[in-house]
């Protein structure tokens, strides 16, 4: 009887040691969700970085939210898209609303030689915040060997996802690091961090972008630059073809807020509570669980399109 005494009391220290560990995870987990989440850090990007941002893919969507919100904080634009007439009408909106410079460039990513263009559009500025964020995606979900005019399809989704996140940085890069200070912003994807079959090259894409950002964060965090990956699930624009937005997809205006609220204080986010919500739960899944829950769905979306299509 006497021996069970202190083998009872030894578990009885363990059981309320391990409720007290738990107890300290949780509190850090909800503390850190409050301080990223409802707090923010509204002073992550500001005029402080430099007197111009660059936006690339900036007429529409996540991109064209980005500059209105780094407008409204008073830094001067740079807008990089393709088409001239969309980028005058954004940069008249921009400066009209709130009062600030803007810069278009035109030009096409999915080519390699525009770089030069783009270099002598940017010569001269004080460049604080870089957003990388011209993409593009597949039509609909196909076999990899299925997705019509493939060869195009393989170059474009290089030159736009990939090519032009390296050589956009290689631009503006020099600059931050000469003042000691910058902000650059991935547009990444929730495809990104997890295989997704049927969008195979865009999400292998997409991972690039988030390794790249990772890395890039490391090598130059010291020298005063922060580089952010930004891995967002779907959000209500016209690439994801989402019209209405929910709470599960918001509009990008609402998306870019809840984003720039976590520059500095994560190089890694998903950007929006219900998005980092749905990323711990994907990830915590099984892989043959999760590869199957993908591969139904967009099974089920390319059937869709396709039968519309063969209407029409």
């Amino acid at each position: 009887m006497e021996s069970a005494l202190p083998a009872a009391g030894f578990l009885y220290w363990l059981g309320a040691g391990t409720v007290a560990y738990l107890a300290l995870r949780v509190s850090c987990s909800l503390f850190t969700a409050f301080w990223l989440w409802v707090v923010g850090n509204e002073a992550g990007v500001s005029l402080e970085l430099g007197e111009w941002a660059v936006v690339t893919g900036s007429t529409d969507g996540i991109g064209k939210s980005y500059a209105e919100e780094l407008a409204k904080r008073g830094m001067k634009v740079v807008l990089v898209s393709r088409s001239q007439d969309k980028l005058n009408q954004v940069s008249s909106e921009i400066r009209e609303q709130f009062k600030v410079e803007t810069r278009t460039i035109a030009v096409d990513f999915s080519s390699e030689d525009i770089y030069d263009k783009i270099k002598t559009g940017l010569a001269g500025l004080e460049i604080g915040v870089l957003v990388n964020n011209v993409g593009m995606s597949y039509e609909y979900p196909e076999y990899f060997l299925e997705i019509p005019d493939l060869d195009n399809v393989i170059k474009k989704l290089i030159n736009i996802n990939i090519l032009s996140v390296c050589k956009m940085t290689q631009l503006v890069l020099p600059g931050m690091v000469e003042r000691s200070k910058g902000v650059i912003l991935n547009i990444s994807s929730a495809s990104g961090m997890s295989p997704v079959p049927l969008l195979t090259i865009y999400s292998a894409t997409k991972a690039f972008v988030d390794f790249f950002s990772r890395c890039l964060h490391e090598e130059y965090r010291s020298k005063g630059i922060f580089v952010q990956s930004v891995l967002p699930y779907y959000v209500a624009t016209k690439m994801s073809k989402i019209r209405k937005p929910t709470l599960g997809k918001p509009s990008p205006s609402t998306f870019v807020k809840s984003a720039l609220k976590t520059v500095g204080l994560k190089s890694r986010t998903c950007g929006y509570l219900v998005h980092a919500l749905m990323a711990s739960f994907t990830l915590a899944l099984p892989s043959w669980i999760y590869f199957k829950i993908a591969m139904n769905m967009n099974k089920a979306v390319r059937a869709h399109f396709l039968k519309k299509n063969k209407k029409n």
